[in-house]
């Protein structure tokens, strides 16, 4: 359920970017890229709100916050499908946005607390929350095309509500809040963790934005390049689809290794490839854009899981609902702007502009990440009883 509650959180955060073309028509603006910036308040709060959920996490509860996001989703999901103009889905969206917000500093930590191997649980959620993306294209391409847009709201919303009945009969009721437990796990001091989390909140910074121009972009950037080729919504959907699918598989054998190499050295390798393949999709059309999205998408959702593991290597089991509300809280904050700024910079530049600055942005990555402390061991590691760490 937890890993379900992943896909979910990443294909409502989507259906707007999937159907706003249809979205834009009913309300009658003229250019789809004029609608986008309306959805940066979700993304916004999906980040902000992240802090005060982390908190929550921690010192009430992990379960009945993934409670509240399950019903949350839902009903504001379904608030969104009543809306009839832009600034009503905008608020809407932002709604929906506070509730999105709950998933990763909760779910995640809930869900690697007794893991034995912590990196593979971290990619098959990874593969779920993109499989969520790719349910998004798919899905919602199909819903638009053959109930509106106002459908494709309407049956996840329902859907996200039925699995928090789902959750609250499956889920075992925790006899204390995370933070009342033991230790599990020796953490650096003060100095060490700061620097390892200033680098791990920009890399999260720099790697975000990426998702968020690639995600919320790729609809519209296969609508054009294959204009004449494919015209059919559900069948474009049908191709985005897969493009996440292959990509989110990569995050499974991403997990696999972050069990047993070096996590910096694997991190640098995978950030390293994105900036060349966004220099050459910005040139490309038809079919070789196609499978050069093939290409970038596996580098960006395999760069994913780092940031969670290397939380979950250097902070104890305690803190990290907190500790990942204070990244999330940064780093998506900041990466909402990707959302506002999608539509003005392809209106004003087209998209082979916004691909160069992708390839910008992942040169930043490969930067900030050769920053990361050097490692004295291999994977991540299980939480075990630790002695506290002087500092």
């Amino acid at each position: 359920m937890l890993n379900f509650a992943h896909a979910l959180d990443h294909m409502f955060l989507l259906i707007f970017a999937t159907s706003v073309a249809a979205i834009a028509a009913d309300f009658g603006v003229a250019r789809w890229e004029d609608l986008m910036p309306y959805s940066v308040g979700a993304f916004a709060m999906f980040g902000l709100c992240s802090l005060p959920a982390g908190r929550l996490g921690d010192l009430w509860g992990r379960r009945p916050m993934m409670l509240v996001f399950f019903f949350g989703m839902g009903v504001a999901a379904l608030i969104v499908a009543t809306t009839r103009s832009p600034w009503q889905i905008g608020i809407a969206l932002t709604l929906l946005g506070i509730f999105s917000a709950i998933y990763h500093p909760v779910g995640i930590p809930m869900l690697v607390q007794r893991s034995a191997r912590p990196g593979l649980t971290i990619g098959f959620n990874g593969l779920a929350g993109n499989l969520g993306v790719a349910l998004s294209a798919i899905v919602t391409g199909a819903l638009v095309k053959y109930m509106g847009w106002k459908g494709a709201f309407i049956v996840p919303g329902i859907a996200a509500i039925a699995c928090g009945f789902v959750f609250a009969r499956v889920a075992p009721v925790e006899t204390e809040a995370p933070a009342q437990r033991a230790q599990t796990r020796a953490m650096p001091g003060r100095r060490a963790l700061a620097h390892i989390f200033a680098v791990v909140t920009a890399a999260s910074i720099s790697g975000s934005l990426l998702f968020n121009f690639t995600t919320n972009g790729n609809g519209e950037l296969l609508r054009e390049r294959l204009a004449g080729i494919v015209d059919d919504p559900a069948m474009l959907g049908a191709l985005l689809a897969a493009v996440y699918v292959v990509g989110a598989l990569s995050q499974v054998a991403v997990g696999m290794l972050l069990d047993r190499v070096p996590v910096k050295a694997l991190y640098v390798g995978i950030v390293a490839v994105q900036a060349p393949l966004f220099f050459v999709a910005a040139n490309a059309q038809g079919w070789t854009l196609y499978a050069l999205m093939f290409a970038f998408m596996i580098f960006v959702f395999g760069a994913i899981p780092f940031t969670d593991a290397l939380i979950v290597r250097y902070v104890d089991d305690r803190l990290r609902s907190r500790v990942s509300g204070m990244r999330l809280a940064v780093a998506f904050g900041v990466s909402a702007l990707a959302v506002w700024l999608l539509g003005p910079i392809v209106k004003a530049s087209g998209f082979r502009s916004l691909l160069l600055l992708m390839a910008a942005i992942a040169l930043v990555t490969l930067c900030v990440v050769l920053l990361l402390p050097a490692e004295k061991t291999r994977g991540i590691g299980r939480d075990e009883p630790a002695p506290r760490a002087a500092d």
